[in-house]
């Protein structure tokens, strides 16, 4: 994963981890499932992928292990919920900003037309 603390891109997994979780928190199965809805069923993240990528990204400090837990009543307790930190919504700011920037230069080439990309 890039340096996120300097600006870099981000993965595809950890965009649309970071995507998830802007939301509200979740735990890992969670996020996979809102991955793949996100995605229209185009991205089904793995396990080995999914908590790869959720190790590197504490580590980094994009998100965090959650406090506690959506409903203990109703959830398994060995569930672990994370959320997205400040500079994981930086992150994400930053690199929808890139996304933004890349569509722009493919309008103005005329290849994308504007309905479909605006």
């Amino acid at each position: 994963m890039a340096s996120n603390r300097t600006g870099g891109p981000l993965t595809p997994a950890v965009l649309h981890i970071l995507l998830a979780l802007s939301t509200q928190e979740r735990h890992g199965y969670g996020i996979m499932k809102q991955v793949e809805s996100d995605s229209r069923g185009k991205v089904r993240m793995g396990p080995g992928t999914l908590y790869g990528s959720i190790r590197r990204m504490t580590d980094a400090g994009l998100i965090r292990e959650s406090e506690k837990k959506i409903d203990p009543n109703l959830d398994d307790e060995r569930r672990v919920y994370y959320s997205i930190t400040a500079l994981g919504q930086q992150s994400l700011a930053a690199e929808l900003q890139r996304y933004r920037q890349v569509v722009a230069v493919a309008h103005e080439r005329s290849l994308i037309p504007r309905a479909m990309g605006a």
